[in-house]
């Protein structure tokens, strides 16, 4: 089956983050890996134009990490605007530094003028239980006031919690808060993936039973097309991914070698990364004959069933192979 490369998305992880969550897709660990972010913006710049004249039809995005707290944050919204990134206009809230009331209206002024339109914020439970799983006292409440200030200044948000068996009996209560303290709040429910140091959290992983415990209003925040227990992918059928975005990881370990590669030869070695992998794989639907349970009713993301079935095979296999969906390191998505 071919797979169509549709995007590149750079990014640079050269932002330290407040917090030491227990789910964190990109394992923070104190460190940041990525490079100098004048060095990395004057290179996606030159990729961007390249792009535009040799291949406009890839979408073309840059972004950093591991939190948004950059110091010069509004100079660096401005040089996102200029380089057509998505996060000048969207930025993910989390682990950034703890701010007083009137710290968080001061930031919330600075995003609304510099054009940014929308925030988004993950909550873990309630207030004890948040801070013990983000890795810091007072997170929550953090959290809360930004929340607060942003919608003080017309800026749209929205808040994600993680669903598992272990938040499963705060979220009634702790949903009700967020709505009544946020009006115009899109909250939602997801279900953890096992990337990063989510896989610690694979024995908690919520259950349909689990999930027909809660009381309607709060469980239909999880969306369930997108959401199905194993066994429902099963029975219903996989959705084929024919699409692939690349992912173009800025390291202080690989710029020097980026800097010297054609764009052209850089997008190959990408798609070279991508076909190797998977084709390390056995294809989807034999990953489920091995692997599967028909009667499963842990609840996954086609993606992460994916993921967990591959983790699966490379355990008992011995497999060793550079995985593509590292976002610390250069890959790729397939959807």
């Amino acid at each position: 089956m071919e797979i169509r490369t549709e995007s590149i998305q750079v990014m640079n992880l050269c932002v330290p983050c407040g917090c030491r969550c227990r789910y964190c897709l990109l394992s923070w660990d104190g460190r940041a890996v990525g490079t100098d972010w004048e060095r990395g913006t004057r290179y996606a710049e030159l990729l961007r134009d390249w792009m535009a004249i040799r291949r406009p039809e890839l979408r073309f995005s840059y972004s950093f990490g591991y939190s948004m707290e950059h110091p010069r944050l509004r100079e660096t919204l401005r040089r996102l605007r200029e380089l057509g990134s998505p996060q000048a206009a969207f930025l993910q809230c989390d682990g950034m530094k703890l701010r007083d009331k009137a710290e968080s209206g001061a930031l919330a002024e600075l995003l609304a003028a510099e054009g940014v339109k929308s925030l988004n914020f993950t909550v873990y439970g309630e207030r004890a239980y948040h801070d013990r799983f983000a890795g810091r006292a007072g997170d929550f409440d953090n959290l809360l006031r930004l929340m607060a200030a942003a919608g003080a200044v017309g800026l749209e948000r929205s808040c994600g919690i993680p669903l598992t068996r272990e938040n499963l009996n705060q979220l009634p209560t702790l949903t009700e808060r967020l709505l009544e303290r946020n009006p115009g709040l899109r909250l939602f429910l997801f279900v953890p993936h096992e990337e990063g140091r989510g896989a610690a959290l694979a024995p908690i992983r919520i259950r349909e039973p689990d999930l027909a415990a809660l009381p309607e209003e709060t469980g239909g925040l999880l969306n369930r097309r997108l959401y199905r227990t194993e066994g429902e992918w099963l029975r219903e059928g996989f959705v084929p991914e024919t699409r692939r975005a690349l992912l173009l990881s800025l390291r202080a370990d690989n710029m020097d070698r980026y800097e010297a590669m054609e764009p052209q030869a850089l997008i190959r070695a990408l798609e070279d990364l991508d076909e190797a992998y998977y084709a390390a794989f056995p294809t989807p639907e034999e990953l489920a004959a091995r692997y599967g349970d028909p009667s499963g009713q842990r609840l996954y993301r086609q993606r992460d069933l994916f993921y967990h079935y591959r983790r699966l095979y490379a355990r008992d296999f011995g497999l060793r192979v550079c995985d593509v969906t590292d976002e610390r390191q250069s890959g790729s998505r397939r959807y």
